[in-house]
């Protein structure tokens, strides 16, 4: 991506129930923007309620991207996002407006701005290859062939890590390079591909863990109260859908058809069950927060705002103001 046209966009960043689409909106009101999901869970459709999708008032207001563009079953990467996205913003641009890219996937976030590894596909017969290997040999075995090919990465692997054994194996077999030179090489483009772009991104974070502790729950319980839990019997009367798929392992997702599997299978009290649902939500999408925040920290170009702050969105204006006045 070095070598590609340098890029012009704005990029509103922040943890889950930091305000992003209100700040977003109030962005478009006052600028020609076509904004771009920067979300992992907003690309499915069928999936409203629990990714608190913008409503069809806010994307007929100005355009959206990347929403609704993936069937649940089927997988969308951070690659290929970081390629659409790129695609959209050129495209945006020669509109004459502003890509604006809001969202809290940070992985997506880092594959557009940094670049990812240039890692090839699974090979379903390489995996299956293996996995009959270490039913013979063990994993352990396995683990000590990787060292013998790739003792960088077998060093940080445990030697029962199954997952990552085969998919190390897999890559050697595929490109003939073990899986440290590959990060070793993308480590050395990194910088130059972070500097292609003329970028603002703006952070929304929370300066007291509470407030975003509080509006996390008051989300989650209306999430419930809109209709989640029918939401998500709808997705699994598909006979196609089930809990290991990305899609279905979204927050509030996977929590809801983790309730209906034991409500059908245990017979639950729906208030029993319910509440559980509800704690399981709230703490799973706390967790998804600090990830998040964790994530933006290690950004240093980022420009924070206090996302509690009773003039949020006016800071958010300012700095937009200050680098869409560089664009004209």
């Amino acid at each position: 991506m070095a070598s590609e046209a340098p890029l012009r966009y704005l990029a509103l960043a922040g943890p889950t129930a930091s305000g992003k689409t209100a700040a977003a909106m109030a962005i478009a009101r006052q600028h020609a923007v076509e904004i771009v999901s920067v979300d992992s869970a907003l690309v499915y459709r069928g999936m409203d309620i629990g990714t608190a999708k913008p409503s069809p008032a806010e994307r007929a207001a100005v355009a959206h991207h990347l929403i609704d563009i993936r069937d649940p079953l089927q997988a969308y990467s951070a690659a290929e996002f970081a390629s659409d996205a790129r695609s959209l913003i050129a495209d945006i641009t020669a509109r004459g407006k502003l890509a604006l890219l809001v969202g809290g996937t940070m992985l997506y976030f880092k594959a557009l701005i940094d670049g990812l590894d240039a890692m090839p596909a699974a090979d379903v017969g390489i995996r299956a290859a293996l996995e009959q290997e270490a039913k013979e040999i063990g994993w352990p075995g396995l683990h000590s062939r990787l060292a013998l090919v790739d003792p960088i990465t077998a060093a940080r692997l445990q030697p029962s890590d199954a997952q990552r054994i085969s998919r190390s194996l897999e890559v050697f077999q595929l490109t003939g390079q073990p899986l440290s030179s590959l990060h070793t090489a993308k480590a050395r483009t990194s910088h130059a591909t972070s500097m292609v772009d003329d970028r603002l991104l703006i952070s929304l974070e929370p300066t007291e863990r509470l407030w975003l502790h509080q509006r996390i729950a008051q989300r989650f319980e209306a999430m419930l109260a809109q209709g989640l839990v029918d939401e998500v019997k709808a997705l699994r009367q598909r006979d196609d859908l089930h809990a290991d798929l990305p899609a279905m392992r979204c927050v509030g997702y996977r929590q809801a058809w983790d309730y209906l599997d034991a409500h059908q299978a245990r017979g639950l009290d729906d208030a029993a069950g319910l509440h559980e649902l509800l704690e399981k939500g709230i703490f799973a999408t706390r967790q998804l927060a600090k990830r998040q925040l964790t994530w933006l920290r290690s950004m240093p170009e980022r420009q924070v705002v206090a996302c509690e702050s009773p003039d949020v969105l006016a800071q958010v204006l300012r700095l937009t103001d200050s680098f869409s006045s560089t664009l004209r």
